[in-house]
């Protein structure tokens, strides 16, 4: 009886030192995956075409000729 008192108090105690670092870990990875999503839409907007400059492709001598 003594034993599963003792292997009780040792499971517990592991996972109350266990909670915190998992709770960090958790708002860790909400607050990166919060940051990747901005990047994203911030990347979106440098790459619309409305801002690209136009590219004024010289016409190739095939073309030119028919």
């Amino acid at each position: 009886m003594y034993q599963e008192n003792k292997c009780s108090h040792l499971t517990t105690l592991g996972l109350s030192l266990a909670t915190l670092p998992l709770l960090g870990g958790l708002c860790m990875l909400k607050a990166i995956e919060q940051d990747l999503l901005s990047w994203g839409v911030d990347s979106e907007e440098v790459f619309r075409g409305d801002r690209l400059p136009l590219l004024n492709f010289p016409h190739s001598q095939n073309q030119d000729n028919s």
